[in-house]
């Protein structure tokens, strides 16, 4: 089924941005001593993350020609990510930022996206991409939240599976990207009918059925209509698996956070890396939750995300126990 994963090569598509992380760990951003920077944005750290697990990943954003922009450039390729993908933009076209904390409860975050660079990603941008020798495109859903990068997205869609290559949904629903949760709800689920793999917790599969009840019928639906895979994430109950003939619950694997957020960002990492590594659905699923339970026991998103010997390490742990 997902034998075209094994090429072990991705494109991710959305948003990277500039993260500053209140130091020393613990503190709150308002008394914060100072600041330390990473890499950041879901379709980012979603990079970083495959990177880290030894898959070969290009990503495909814009950010501003400035020095926010360069940074992420200079970031993404210090983690191996190919940027030849990611424009750069002038005007008032801005990389976004996000301040954020690593506390465990009532961790804040507060973002910058006013003009934000990413929504800039063109069709012309889309069209240089080769997906030929991709096993897959992983599209954050953020990037359909405005023109002209839904155009571009959709594009993009259509061109990797015309290729042949997997299409990935990864819902990555932020309210403040869209103008109405109604607008969210039809977008989203329309491109639900064009991917492969949909990943998404139990408020983004919610906000695409209609109500949080139904959300997990709506995962359940996405294979019954052609989906290969939906992962239905519960938060600290775990996710459960769907496909066209059988699903399966995996449970999170229990640390000590520091922090609720990449969690999501390192699962499909994990996940997609774990199959291109050509392991089973359930251990590549598994995979995934470790990922995630690495990255929120540890400072920053990217800086967390673990390479392919320490995700070994962690595993191997908790089956000898």
């Amino acid at each position: 089924m997902m034998q075209r994963l094994t090429c072990n090569r991705f494109v991710v598509l959305g948003r990277a941005g500039l993260d500053l992380c209140a130091d020393p760990p613990g503190a709150k951003i308002e008394t914060a001593e100072r600041f330390t920077t990473a890499i950041g944005g879901s379709a980012g750290n979603i990079a970083v993350a495959l990177a880290r697990q030894g898959a070969g990943v290009a990503l495909a954003t814009c950010v501003s020609d400035d020095p926010a922009g360069r940074f992420c450039l200079a970031a993404l390729r210090r983690y191996g990510v190919d940027t030849r993908h990611v424009r750069q933009v002038g005007g008032e076209r801005r990389t976004s930022l996000a301040l954020t904390e690593t506390v465990a409860t009532d961790c804040q975050t507060v973002l910058y996206r006013n003009g934000a660079a990413d929504f800039a990603l063109s069709e012309a941008d889309v069209s240089a991409i080769d997906f030929s020798d991709a096993g897959a495109l992983v599209v954050t859903g953020t990037a359909l939240a405005a023109a002209p990068s839904r155009g571009a997205t959709t594009l993009a869609m259509a061109r990797a599976r015309a290729a042949g290559a997997l299409v990935v949904l990864d819902i990555d629903y932020r309210a403040y990207s869209w103008a109405t949760a109604d607008e969210a709800t039809r977008v989203c689920r329309e491109a639900t009918q064009a991917c492969d793999i949909v990943v998404g917790n139990d408020l983004e599969f919610g906000l695409l059925a209609g109500s949080h009840a139904a959300g997990e019928d709506f995962a359940r639906g996405l294979v019954a209509k052609g989906a290969r895979l939906a992962v239905y994430k519960r938060g600290a109950e775990g996710s459960t698996t769907f496909t066209a003939d059988a699903h399966f619950a995996t449970p999170i694997f229990p640390v000590a956070a520091l922090k609720p957020t990449g969690a999501g960002d390192g699962f499909m990492g994990g996940l997609l890396a774990g199959l291109a590594q050509g392991h089973g659905l359930e251990a590549a699923v598994r995979r995934g939750a470790a990922t995630a339970a690495l990255i929120v026991s540890g400072t920053g998103c990217a800086p967390a995300s673990p390479d392919s010997a320490t995700l070994a390490h962690f595993i191997a742990s908790f089956q000898q126990t």
